[in-house]
């Protein structure tokens, strides 16, 4: 231990960032596409936030900023005035003008095979024009006071770089004019394709190697420290550890709770925040044939006992502090409170017993078997978390396995509707409730981005109604009282199971400094050289 310890520092002593141009991180997982309108995820969004951006943005608490706009104003109740940043370039040395806002709203339902799709942010666009250049007009089939929240995870592409026509027209369902031959997610591989307007450019993506990352001398912001930044997936807890140590890297996310003490002593920095991540447990309940469910008639998941059952059979303390070391809270709502629309609701106690009471009185008292699907490289100890909650299922009568796969394969079997239930996260991109409500339990419509990620097809329309109100209520009051109510009616129903809220971690070499963020994300041009 001494050893490593002392090799930890010269370690970083060598890594001095004072005396480095490039940073290197060593990412958890790798994004799964360079196309910003692809996936919905947080490992593909806090690489592409580096060099796309949208008009708003959110700071490390998810507050709303000016980005590629630099005001708005709500001109009628379904009507949104955007004016938009002047003299701002894209990489490909194209002006950034309402044109390129226009086309990249058209482009996201015109996006394939996309596993979390983005029409959860346009789907309730009715309109979408230039008033000038540099002046975007909103227009929204309902109320939506949310929308400079939503627009802050809309990346704008480049109408050029994409090949669209000198005219665009909107239109809802991807029926707009003017797009050309809209190139596909793999095309952004390219840098060309893949021009933002953000402090760093594309210059190349190796998938499972690395992901390069040259500064943008003529971004329109304050320039990062960094002039190239070098991005390795290394999924791997113990190898990515030993990159940092080693000097192979300068920052590392969510390095092993049980190692961070050992990181320390070598001589790096460690911060960590409580994110809005809600880690959940989610169960097919719209068909009686649910795959992977042996000894049960039909399908058991249909029943709220039995959900309440599955609920009450998990020690959610004893994960928090046994396998998350304590960077972990059990959580109770699908956003950890105060947050905006949140209840205060109680976690759900651990009651094995009372859980084989409902399993009985469901009909089921001799149990059944189940597979529980997990990734096992995407949240903190995820595969553990999973084969923790199936110990403890399988104690009440709910004969659990584990099937866990790493996150790429994990997404495309979940959104296949192959687990009969699944552990899985959920960040909120807006930092209030509508986001996991109308991504993870809103009926699902992807046509009108509801339900985009529920894979379960929970499906509770006085729920959905409740939803739609809140999100067309301007009162802030108001609509955080009927998004609490909405929650509640999931909660009641077990729709969904909260399990935790994740503590995030990064390590860093010394001399470097990070704003922990509660989205959870790895922004390369938010680390900085210590003052």
């Amino acid at each position: 231990m001494k050893r490593l310890a002392l090799a930890g520092l010269l370690a970083a002593t060598a890594l001095n960032p004072a005396f480095a141009d490039t940073l290197t991180v060593g990412l958890k997982s790798e994004p799964t596409a360079m196309d910003p309108q692809f996936h919905n995820l947080a490992t593909n969004t806090q690489v592409l936030l580096n060099i796309f951006q949208g008009l708003t943005r959110q700071d490390a608490v998810q507050k709303i900023e000016p980005s590629l706009a630099t005001e708005w104003e709500a001109v009628d109740d379904t009507t949104w005035r955007f004016t938009l940043r002047e003299g701002v370039k894209f990489h490909n040395g194209s002006d950034f003008t309402a044109r390129d806002v226009i086309y990249t709203y058209c482009r996201v339902p015109l996006v394939q095979n996309s596993p979390s799709s983005y029409t959860i942010f346009t789907g309730g666009f009715a309109d979408v024009t230039a008033e000038d250049d540099h002046t975007v007009i909103i227009k929204t089939a309902a109320k939506n006071p949310l929308l400079p929240v939503e627009l802050s995870n809309l990346p704008i592409v480049s109408a050029d770089a994409l090949g669209a026509e000198e005219t665009v027209t909107y239109a809802p369902g991807g029926e707009c004019t003017g797009m050309g031959t809209v190139p596909q997610s793999g095309d952004f591989n390219d840098p060309k394709i893949a021009a933002g307007t953000g402090p760093y450019k594309l210059e190349e993506f190796t998938r499972g190697t690395q992901l390069t990352l040259a500064r943008n001398e003529d971004y329109w912001g304050d320039k990062p420290d960094w002039e190239s930044v070098v991005l390795r997936p290394i999924t791997s807890n113990g190898p990515r550890v030993a990159a940092l140590l080693a000097g192979d890297v300068m920052v590392i996310e969510s390095p092993p709770i049980q190692d961070v003490e050992r990181i320390e002593g070598a001589g790096f920095t460690i911060v960590d925040a409580l994110s809005n991540r809600i880690i959940y447990l989610a169960m097919r309940q719209d068909t009686d044939d649910a795959p992977s469910i042996e000894g049960a008639e039909g399908n058991p998941l249909r029943d709220a006992k039995v959900r309440e059952a599955i609920s009450l059979a998990v020690n959610r303390d004893a994960i928090a502090e046994r396998i998350m070391g304590g960077y972990a809270k059990p959580a109770g709502e699908l956003l950890p409170p105060p947050m905006f629309g949140t209840s205060g609701r109680a976690v759900d106690g651990y009651d094995p017993n009372k859980a084989k009471e409902l399993l009985a009185d469901a009909g089921y008292p001799d149990g059944f078997s189940i597979t529980l699907g997990t990734p096992n490289d995407r949240y903190i100890n995820d595969e553990q978390v999973a084969q923790a909650v199936a110990q403890m299922l399988t104690r009440i009568g709910i004969k659990t396995s584990v099937d866990a796969v790493t996150a790429s394969q994990f997404f495309s079997r979940r959104n296949n509707l192959e687990f009969p239930i699944y552990l899985a996260g959920w960040g909120a991109s807006s930092g209030e409730m509508s986001s996991p409500l109308k991504s993870l339990v809103a009926t699902y419509d992807k046509d009108a981005g509801m339900g985009v990620t529920n894979a379960g097809r929970y499906s509770n329309p006085d729920m959905d109604e409740t939803l739609k109100e809140a999100m067309a209520t301007i009162d802030d009051e108001k609509r955080a009282e009927l998004l609490a109510e909405a929650e509640t009616m999931v909660l009641d129903d077990y729709g969904i199971i909260p399990l935790h809220y994740e503590q995030t971690v990064w390590a860093l070499a010394p001399g470097l400094t990070y704003e922990p963020r509660v989205d959870q994300y790895t922004l390369a041009y938010e680390v900085k050289k210590a003052e």
